[in-house]
């Protein structure tokens, strides 16, 4: 349970991170003063997150680690779409390059750039929260 709420905390301040520096055209979240609502977005995040990585972890073992990395970079775009979709369903305000209810291409290019973005953070926040992993 502990995990889960870090593993929240630490998606929520990736997903920030990502609105914060990517233009709106490509990645955009408005939820104003309402906080709960970033949180129900990393909650979203974490728990699709929480049933893709096993399928990615499934697939480390047959393949290169450079196509791991990829599969992985594009899994995490995918789940980007689909937080964006859920996110859409539950009224929440986050969208990628108009997505929904529009898949263009820069709802494609905002969910490759923010699965970017929300990797490099969630790594340095993870890593910052866990020292000890570094040893």
């Amino acid at each position: 349970m502990v995990e889960l709420i870090i593993r929240i905390l630490v998606n929520a301040a990736a997903v920030w991170v990502a609105v914060q520096v990517l233009p709106d055209n490509l990645l955009s979240f408005d939820f104003g003063n309402d906080w709960w609502k970033l949180l129900v977005v990393a909650l979203i995040f974490a728990l699709v997150n929480s049933y893709i990585k096993p399928i990615v972890k499934a697939l480390s073992f047959p393949i290169s680690m450079l196509t791991l990395g990829l599969v992985a970079f594009v899994i995490n775009a995918a789940m980007l779409l689909l937080v964006a979709l859920a996110s859409d369903a539950l009224k929440l305000g986050f969208k990628i390059g108009g997505f929904p209810p529009d898949l263009n291409a820069d709802a494609i290019i905002g969910a490759l750039i923010g699965a970017i973005v929300i990797s490099i953070v969630s790594t340095v926040v993870s890593l910052a929260l866990t020292p000890r992993r570094l040893f």
